[in-house]
């Protein structure tokens, strides 16, 4: 399936198609509810019509900028390109790709409009992801003010980042969650994450990260043990963790103070928040995976 689609009122079909054909897009005729089935199904959206009607029909529908498919409105006389959401997420790229063909694109995103890129536009750039992803509104705007570091760490590492710090890793579309039991060794976690990761037929290289609670910070066995899996292990705040309500471990509430470790350390780093697997404890290492 193409992941862009045009959307077009009846008048402007033939355009549509036009448009469809050099951006690689399907393209449909606007009714009631097309959005709708547009936001399910596809990563980016053009729009052939006036500016109003397409955000009146795009404002209900808008969850999350990480996986809210963008929109650019091209004007009807095909002068325009307008990303109105999405900016950041290939809303940007693809009005300035329609210049290609005449179509002016209007960027309004701050970093974009002082000839800088933001911090998602970097990470794609460079087949990265945002592993914290609320961190881009202050380095996003600490990038308008003068020049943001950006600092390569070649692990084995432990980092410690604050809320101004935006943490890249290469893409991967899972988070893993990690819980343990004192003590544990590092064969102990690869077994239990080989185990989980087998079972729900996910390769290693298409986790993004592991996560796990901040109390495990000295856990050697539960960080030599994602280190020797290749991958990178994120320690996620007890405030963090609890606001993952749709979460509930007794066990781990009664003993450390949290709602749980595993499901909820994996959603607090998730796009999708769509459990994959629910939490599986394996002799002492509790793991779940999560999109």
């Amino acid at each position: 399936m193409k992941d862009t689609v045009v959307i077009a009122l009846e008048r402007f079909m033939d355009d549509a198609g036009r448009l469809a054909g050099f951006t690689g897009s399907d393209h449909w005729e606007y009714e009631n509810g097309i959005f709708e089935e547009a936001f399910e199904r596809y990563r980016g959206i053009i729009a052939l019509m006036s500016s109003g009607i397409a955000v009146r029909s795009i404002a209900p529908l808008l969850e999350d900028k990480w996986k809210d498919p963008y929109v650019v409105v091209v004007t009807p006389d095909l002068r325009y390109a307008i990303p109105v959401v999405g900016g950041h997420h290939g809303g940007n790229d693809m009005a300035r790709s329609l210049s290609e063909i005449g179509i002016l694109p209007v960027i309004s995103t701050a970093t974009e409009t002082k000839g800088l890129a933001s911090v998602e536009v970097m990470a794609e750039k460079k087949g990265f992801e945002v592993v914290n992803k609320d961190s881009t509104r202050k380095v996003n705007s600490a990038l308008l003010d003068g020049v943001v570091p950006v600092h390569t760490i070649q692990g084995p590492s432990v980092i410690y980042a604050g809320p101004g710090v935006s943490v890249l890793f290469r893409k991967g579309e899972y988070i893993v969650g990690v819980g343990c039991r004192k003590g544990v060794s590092p064969d102990e976690v690869v077994g239990a994450i080989t185990e989980v990761l087998d079972s729900a037929v996910i390769p290693k290289d298409e986790v993004l990260t592991y996560a796990t609670t901040e109390k495990k910070l000295d856990e050697q066995g539960l960080v030599e043990g994602v280190r020797m899996l290749g991958g990178n292990l994120v320690f996620i705040s007890d405030e963090d963790i609890n606001a993952e309500i749709p979460v509930s471990d007794s066990r781990a509430s009664d003993q450390i103070g949290l709602v749980g470790v595993a499901e909820p350390s994996a959603l607090a780093l998730s796009k999708r928040k769509e459990i994959i697997m629910e939490k599986k404890i394996i002799g002492r290492v509790t793991v779940a995976i999560v999109r």
